[in-house]
């Protein structure tokens, strides 16, 4: 009798101790994890590759200078911050909270300006016509301008004038009827052939100087001492 109990209790499987249940259930929350990683990853991927395409069909439609995306999450509005870059478009998010916060896709040429931005902030709806207009209206007027400041030298206007300054120590006209008696000189720097005393040429002076030269020699040679002898 108690060899057939021992094997009927032998042949019976053993409970699991507690550490088999820890490593069984973490086995299957890792399992679990890595599911989801997967779609989650999954779900990134096809959304960029719908971003991907919905830029390159906004690059080549022409007539549209903006593309606006619905709120998303954060992820999600990073990933078309990243396609609009590589693309080399401009990108700004708008809202207050992260949950309602949305973005809009400019074509460089077609920048917000300033105020656009300011209205978009404050929560006003900007109809992209009406933006474009107003970019094409302020483009032509700033190349206008710029026309007109090319090829329009500013006068210089004095703030003072210099006779009514000096008026009481030269004079009215004194300044202006000096400047009608003045000549130009004609060799700058240079005392003029006009004002010079000694008209000699440089030929006729060099010669002159020779001959002073060789008539001082002369005399000195004449008035030397003879030698005396005792």
């Amino acid at each position: 009798m108690a060899d057939l109990l021992g094997n009927i209790l032998g042949s019976m499987e053993k409970p699991p101790s507690v550490g088999d249940k820890e490593k069984k259930l973490a086995k299957q929350r890792k399992k679990e994890l890595e599911k989801l990683q997967a779609e989650d990853k999954k779900r990134k991927t096809e959304f960029r590759v719908k971003i991907e395409k919905e830029i390159n069909d906004f690059i080549n439609d022409s007539a549209k200078t903006r593309l606006k995306y619905e709120p998303m999450d954060r992820v999600y509005r990073s990933i078309v911050h990243d396609v609009a870059e590589v693309a080399g478009l401009t990108t700004f998010s708008f809202g207050e909270r992260d949950d309602n916060r949305y973005m809009i896709v400019f074509k460089k040429e077609f920048a917000p300006t300033d105020e656009e931005l300011a209205a978009y902030r404050s929560g006003k709806i900007i109809d992209p016509e009406e933006a474009r207009e107003i970019y094409k209206t302020k483009a032509a007027s700033s190349k206008e301008d710029c026309q007109i400041s090319s090829t329009h030298e500013k006068d210089f206007v004095p703030t003072t004038n210099y006779r009514d300054k000096y008026k009481k120590l030269i004079g009215e006209d004194a300044a202006k009827d000096a400047a009608r008696t003045l000549e130009a000189n004609k060799q700058f720097g240079f005392v003029p052939s006009a004002n010079k005393r000694d008209k000699r040429s440089v030929e006729e002076m060099m010669n002159d100087i020779r001959a002073k030269k060789k008539q001082k020699q002369a005399e000195e040679s004449t008035e030397q001492p003879s030698s005396s002898t005792d």
